[in-house]
């Protein structure tokens, strides 16, 4: 093979989950269910969102428009997998291989910002309920927003640009169901550490400083919690604040554990098995944690349903 010549490697291989073709079918089923499922709960939270004129508060329109990005975040990995299970080949496009991957990391790192104003609303709410309504307008809400999409969509725009330029020249085997940093650089013809590096470096910025801002606002929302006279109150408050906790320790672990700390010693199912976590797990179970709990909101999913005639 050519190992001059740039981007001889026209297409690569995702291997994905291996198995027998009854092992395929199977995972082929289970993640299309997943995969359905996460579509309805979020786009029934954006359908509620958008048709009831109740939810028209910035923290339903923030719940909403996280649903939104959900639905899309998951749609970046899960259709291409669910090929891979009925496909011989098994083969992506270099084309496509780039896209999947700037498409991956854009959106997810557009949830961890997310995430962080998502906070920042709770904590406003709880903490400064007096100062709410005047700190936390629909304008902010929606400028709030869109500099998240922003951001999250130049974050990586240069790392993706880097990493599509360097030279592969075969093999062309990924080890994984989805084009990421690590499998890419390792079938790189030559070592390219300033891109891995720069690639590396603003992951770990962007996910352990959000992080931290998260923690620290729930750490204050549950001070203030602690406050509340009412034990019921208190109850209701860190049922919900510990599930939130819960699945933004999951979403943020599992990044941490491939975006922070070393990889390299990990196989590669356990790569696929702690990205599975934030890529598909996090968003099916987040329209459970963050709306369908909420009384207001499955009142609004009632209404838009059809089962109640206010």
């Amino acid at each position: 093979m050519n190992k001059s010549g740039a981007h001889t490697v026209t297409e690569f291989v995702l291997l994905g989950f291996p198995g027998h073709w009854e092992i395929q079918i199977l995972f082929f089923s289970l993640f299309l269910t997943v995969y359905i499922l996460t579509l309805m709960g979020n786009g029934a939270i954006v359908c509620a969102v958008r048709w009831d004129q109740r939810l028209h508060t910035p923290m339903y329109i923030l719940l909403g428009n996280f649903a939104f990005l959900e639905i899309w975040y998951i749609t970046s990995t899960v259709p291409s997998m669910l090929e891979n299970f009925l496909s011989e080949t098994k083969t992506i496009s270099f084309a496509g291989c780039f896209l999947q991957f700037y498409f991956f990391t854009s959106l997810s790192t557009t949830e961890v910002y997310f995430l962080c104003i998502m906070a920042y609303d709770r904590y406003l709410a709880i903490c400064h309920p007096l100062h709410y309504p005047t700190k936390m307008t629909l304008q902010h809400c929606y400028t709030l927003m869109s500099v998240c999409w922003v951001l999250g969509f130049l974050s990586y725009s240069l790392s993706t640009v880097q990493l599509s330029q360097l030279t592969f020249c075969g093999p062309n085997i990924i080890d994984h169901f989805l084009c990421d940093m690590d499998p890419l650089m390792a079938l790189s013809c030559a070592p390219a550490p300033a891109t891995e590096i720069l690639f590396y470096i603003l992951s770990s910025l962007i996910i352990i400083l959000t992080m931290l801002y998260i923690l620290g606002s729930y750490i204050l929302l549950l001070r203030a919690v602690l406050q509340v006279p009412s034990a019921a109150g208190q109850r209701k408050a860190f049922s919900t604040c510990g599930s939130h906790l819960a699945v933004v320790c999951l979403f943020f672990g599992s990044l941490m554990i491939m975006y922070v700390s070393p990889t390299s010693e990990n196989s590669g199912e356990v790569q696929k098995i702690i990205t599975l976590f934030y890529s598909v797990v996090t968003p099916f179970l987040n329209p459970m944690i963050y709306s369908l709990r909420n009384k207001e909101m499955k009142a609004a999913l009632r209404k838009v349903m059809g089962f109640t005639s206010e």
